[in-house]
């Protein structure tokens, strides 16, 4: 692959506000001392970049107006100063973060809670800068035969495999996942065979496509809209072991936590619009011993666990793909995401 063409327009997508992203020129990315560059093989849409566009920010990973797209995959063209460990050609996949290892956290190893997070955000663009810190730590080789498309999925499919193992599931539980989408599915996914997964969602062919992925029932909410009395009637009364929240809405981790049983965990995984509240029913969270459990992002153990797994291809990921669409059409994209028209998409620059 050559190295950047200096005099090439560059374009990268850049989220400005609410709805409001554009493809524009870019500068050509330069390395420095322990940096990377790297032209963008694929970069697939994602739920949370769905709600970043919708709300127009993310209280934690950027703030507009800036380079959007956190899921990438793709082949090194420059290398900066120091940089030893990796050579231009590397067909490679870059975590969107990286904790800094030294913070009160990650002393504690609590790395998704780092102080000093290096985030990186600029997928959907020809050639995209990673940090130090990721070259360093979250920066991975991706097998000859693995698919652009199935390696960029390393990032959300980390931050299942967390939300999996801090759920604490035992075998033969009983687990209900709230939610469809692509984070949803990798729920599904993660557990088949582990637990029995009941999956809710609102549509039918991602229900098929959660059969396809191991979940044991599906039930579509729309024809069956109370969730907790379905749930208990199906654990004998009692509710799930399990329940993973997967869409994000305030309303529905209070289902969530309607659907477990006594001594159950509630892992309220979907993040919610900065500044919203819930009700939880005091009597209920102490006499029933529940674990109400907020789990966020990755770390780099499950993101090593998520590409060798992806790379397995014991899973057919690429069930959640809908289709492969060019960077021109990023913006109608995300709105047949918001129209719930397509799951991930495979945007190719």
């Amino acid at each position: 692959m050559e190295l950047i063409d200096r005099f090439k327009v560059l374009l990268a997508a850049l989220l400005h506000g609410q709805e409001d992203l554009r493809l524009e020129q870019v500068p050509d990315p330069t390395p420095a001392a322990g940096e990377v560059v790297i032209q963008v093989g694929v970069a697939t849409t994602c739920g949370t970049d769905l709600k970043v566009w919708r709300r127009g920010g993310h209280a934690k990973m950027l703030i507009p107006p800036t380079l959007f797209g956190h899921e990438g995959a793709g082949q090194i063209v420059a290398l900066g100063a120091g940089v030893t460990n990796w050579q231009v050609g590397d067909r490679i996949v870059a975590n969107n973060s990286a904790p800094c290892m030294e913070c009160f956290f990650c002393q504690r190893q609590e790395y998704s809670l780092c102080a000093n997070l290096t985030w990186n955000n600029g997928t959907f663009a020809e050639y995209l800068k990673i940090p130090a810190p990721i070259v360093e730590h979250n920066l991975l080789q991706i097998p000859d035969e693995l698919p652009w498309e199935l390696a960029a999925m390393t990032e959300p499919l980390s931050c299942v495999l967390h939300g999996v193992a801090r759920s604490h599931i035992k075998s033969k539980d009983q687990v209900v996942v709230l939610g469809d989408g692509a984070i949803g599915l990798m729920f599904v996914a993660a557990l088949s065979g582990k637990a029995e997964v009941l999956l809710w969602g609102g549509n039918n062919h991602r229900l098929e496509i959660g059969q396809k992925l191991g979940a044991a029932q599906t039930f579509n909410y729309h024809q069956i809209p109370d969730i907790p009395s379905v749930v208990k009637e199906l654990t004998q009364g009692w509710g799930a072991d399990v329940v993973i929240e997967a869409t994000g809405v305030p309303s529905v981790w209070e289902t969530a936590i309607a659907c477990a049983r006594p001594g159950a965990t509630v892992n309220l995984f979907g993040g919610c619009p900065r500044d919203t509240s819930i009700t939880v029913n005091t009597e209920q969270l102490h006499y029933s011993e529940l674990t109400l459990k907020g789990v966020f992002h990755n770390t780099p153990e499950y993101v090593r666990s998520a590409l060798a797994l992806i790379a397995s291809r014991k899973i057919p990921f690429e069930l959640l793909i809908s289709e492969q669409r060019p960077l021109k059409d990023l913006e109608q994209v995300f709105c047949e995401m918001k129209a719930r028209q397509v799951i991930k998409v495979a945007m190719i620059p």
